[in-house]
């Protein structure tokens, strides 16, 4: 919502006022519209105020999308049953939750929507190849756009004041991932594998850069897609020069499969995966092979989070399923643009714009504030492995 608040009220006396003097007596008239007008916005009435939400709720990586959703969710029926107002008016906040498909055609047409539904703020996308073409519409319309799980360097690089994200980015994911391949593991010999999205190519690129500089050799590097569920070929090529670790970028619906398959093929090199591979879900996905995967997430373990153990109890008692990743960077957005709202006594979007870089807030997954670009100051990587099936951290890595 961008008007102001008089301005609204006007509008919707005036409506009211005409459509009173539609009916046939003028004493009806007059009562219909002091009626309607008392109805239009009576002291106790709250103002509805639209935060948007996109993330893929179809697909092979829809339980992400609704983990995603689910935070921002939480979040506002806390805030609405806290109560809020702003410039002294009652203000009840709506998630205007949108399927993005996880796809970037679809992402910018939902975009489009929720910039003519008139959002004061948006919470996404899940997908860098998705939040970045959408970025350029929420641009355009001056409405904040905070990412609560894309990590390509290149979303927050296009120049727009609009762009916001909660989380690392590949320029700081991939070389931790690339630095415990030759550190930790003495990886001399690498193979890489991306689902050549923007998100998972990326990766794979920022785990390159650093791979090559510390000396070690990519032996090779193949691309698949995000909906590929067969990857014989591309790792039995990859078996022949027997690499000792072989990094995936991607998401879980595929790297699970691959992981799996890697095993089924006795190829014995330590799988490395970035934060779209890093759910209790992939361990379904890729059974016991799991064991055999290590993976990154673009900030602090829910289990390292001062708040988390009271996030998640909140999380499964209103939702009744476990959070998979970025539950609380959503819930932390919505807290985020709530908190601008209320520093710049504002329910404008441009005005909202206008506070978010002054943003300086404690949620759950920590210390909260923005540099020039609209990346965090202060980030974290984690790294994990698995064991019986599920997460367990592995390593902290402070950025």
């Amino acid at each position: 919502m961008r008007v102001k608040f008089a301005y609204a009220v006007s509008i919707a006396a005036a409506v009211a006022m005409l459509t009173a003097c539609g009916k046939k007596q003028d004493g009806e008239a007059g009562a219909g519209a002091s009626a309607a007008v008392a109805a239009a916005a009576p002291a106790s009435e709250a103002t509805i105020v639209k935060i948007g939400h996109a993330a893929p709720l179809t697909g092979g990586i829809a339980h992400l999308g609704k983990d995603n959703e689910n935070g921002a969710r939480l979040a506002v029926e806390e805030i609405n049953t806290q109560g809020l107002t702003i410039d002294g008016h009652k203000i009840q906040l709506e998630l205007d939750a949108q399927d993005d498909a996880a796809d970037p055609k679809t992402g910018t047409a939902v975009a489009q929507k929720l910039v003519d539904d008139h959002v004061v703020a948006v919470v996404g996308h899940l997908n860098s190849g998705v939040s970045i073409p959408a970025s350029k519409i929420y641009s355009d319309a001056s409405i904040v756009q905070i990412s609560p799980s894309s990590t390509n360097p290149a979303y927050t690089l296009q120049g727009f004041k609009t762009t916001y994200r909660v989380v690392a980015t590949d320029a700081q994911q991939g070389p931790a991932l690339a630095d415990y391949a030759t550190k930790a593991l003495g990886a001399k010999r690498i193979a890489i594998v991306d689902d050549a999205t923007a998100y998972g190519k990326g990766l794979a690129d920022e785990f390159a850069k650093t791979v090559q500089a510390s000396g070690a050799k990519i032996v090779a590097r193949e691309a698949t897609n995000d909906r590929a569920t067969d990857f014989r070929a591309i790792l039995t090529k990859i078996k022949s020069v027997q690499p000792d670790v072989i990094m995936f970028g991607g998401m879980d619906a595929t790297g699970g499969p691959f992981t799996k398959q890697a095993a089924a093929l006795g190829i014995r090199a330590k799988i490395l995966g970035g934060d779209g591979v890093c759910t209790d879900k992939v361990g379904e996905l890729a059974g016991t092979a799991v064991q055999n995967l290590v993976c990154s997430e673009a900030g602090l373990a829910l289990s390292k989070m001062d708040k988390g153990a009271d996030f998640e109890k909140k999380y499964v008692d209103r939702f009744h399923t476990p959070v998979q990743i970025y539950a609380p960077f959503t819930y932390d957005a919505v807290y985020v643009i709530v908190d601008a709202m209320k520093r710049a006594n504002s329910i404008e979007a441009p005005k909202v714009l206008a506070a978010m870089p002054s943003t300086d807030y404690n949620g759950v997954i920590g210390h909260i504030a923005f540099d020039d670009k609209g990346d965090l100051k202060e980030g974290a990587i984690t790294l994990y492995d698995f064991k019986d099936g599920k997460k367990a951290v592995l390593d902290v890595v402070k950025m």
